[in-house]
């Protein structure tokens, strides 16, 4: 299959810096594919510049208008659409949020097929690319550089004022918890395991479950938890986790247990609505509660982590959490809770999360979109057709696109 594939600038404000190829990935499409030409839209906001691209002989173009497929990352503003093209990013519409209509209504009306990055899965329904290994990487180093600063223990440098990820690796050398620390971490999916990759770099032991919550260490320590160590059904019967994966109804959060037992809490999860809240407000007005900072990297704004009022930022990442106030405060604050909950981590450290991003769409996606699709990758993921309609697998959104929910 012949093709034109153009990278769109990002538009999106606050500026995005990452890329769904990097310059040699691009380099590489070429090679691998030579019927495919390959044009970068100028722009000054990558984390690579347009002469890193034009080096290596890719093209820098002022519009994209002319390519078949048009790539980015973050939703493209409505007045950057360019009718009747194959689109590729992230349009967070899948879950019918509600301020992005629009810009489904405009994909629709400019006849465009829209492929969202989230949807291309395996028939399993594992997601085939995604940012989250690096939202976990970055958010758990946010973590720990939280509770540096919350208890004046040691100052690490933000993760997106590092050149990359290796520089931010070095400033892990500084980290000094006291000996008594536990840490909770939750989530096995791309998000949890990121974390683990930062947690593993530490002189931190991890421990069981069981052991955290009954026994005293010597030692920082941490405790990876899954689903059904923190989770029990209502009615006693043994936990089934396809069960809870499909409807949380009829379980309730064991997590409090470990309320008393922890320090710094980093939340990984998968959650959806339906499964009960982790831990509540009420929860937290327990005087036995250790708790003290909590990077919630899944950031459900009020939602299971209930000390999350609102998404941080990158420039501004940490607020505090008054329990029996139920109020933003101070971090610092003695009674405070610290909370890191900035909602787009991966673009702390564009270069490296791009690099992830681009090898797993050569290696999942552009076969499928350039050679043989036997499971319907491309098909399944596409939300809309170039006739101007929702495709059959995402008639689900027509009453959404219609504004009746």
């Amino acid at each position: 299959m012949a093709a034109k594939i153009g990278l769109i600038k990002e538009g999106k404000t606050p500026p995005d810096k990452r890329v769904p190829l990097t310059p040699n990935q691009c380099a590489r499409l070429i090679e691998e594919y030579p019927n495919i030409e390959l044009v970068v839209q100028k722009s000054s906001i990558r984390a690579f510049k347009d002469e890193e691209y034009s080096k290596l002989g890719i093209k820098i173009v002022d519009s994209v208008d002319d390519c078949d497929i048009i790539m980015g990352v973050k939703e493209v503003n409505i007045s950057d659409l360019v009718p009747e093209k194959h689109f590729f990013f992230f349009s967070h519409t899948l879950k019918k949020q509600p301020y992005n209509r629009d810009l489904l209504k405009a994909i629709i009306d400019n006849k465009i097929k829209l492929t969202d990055y989230e949807a291309l899965t395996k028939p399993n329904g594992l997601r085939l690319v995604g940012f989250g290994r690096y939202a976990g990487i970055v958010g758990c180093y946010n973590g720990l550089r939280t509770y540096g600063l919350k208890h004046e223990l040691y100052d690490l440098k933000p993760a997106h004022e590092c050149e990359d990820r290796k520089e931010m690796e070095g400033e892990l050398s500084k980290v000094n918890l006291p000996k008594d620390t536990k840490i909770a971490l939750t989530g096995f999916g791309r998000v949890g395991y990121g974390a683990r990759e930062i947690m593993d770099l530490l002189p931190i032991k991890e421990v069981d479950p069981e052991e955290y919550l009954s026994e005293s260490f010597d030692c920082p320590v941490f405790t990876h938890l899954n689903v059904d160590d923190y989770n029990k059904r209502v009615d006693s019967q043994p936990f089934d986790k396809d069960a809870f994966y499909k409807s949380g109804e009829g379980h309730v959060s064991t997590f409090p247990n470990y309320l008393p037992e922890t320090d710094l809490y980093i939340a990984c999860h998968f959650w959806k609505k339906g499964s009960p809240f982790i831990y509540t407000r009420e929860d937290l007005k327990n005087s036995n509660v250790r708790l003290s900072v909590v990077a919630d990297i899944s950031c459900d704004i009020d939602g299971p982590v209930a000390s999350t009022l609102r998404p941080s930022t990158i420039a501004d990442p940490i607020y505090g959490y008054a329990p029996n106030e139920e109020k933003e405060v101070d971090f610092k604050s003695k009674k405070a809770i610290a909370v890191m909950a900035v909602d787009n981590l991966p673009c702390e450290l564009p270069k490296d999360a791009s690099e992830d991003f681009g090898s797993e769409l050569i290696k999942h996606v552009f076969p499928a979109l350039f050679k043989d699709d036997p499971t319907d990758i491309i098909a399944r993921a596409s939300e809309t057709t170039k006739e101007g309609k929702l495709s059959k697998y995402f008639m689900y959104l027509k009453d959404y696109l219609a504004g009746k929910e």
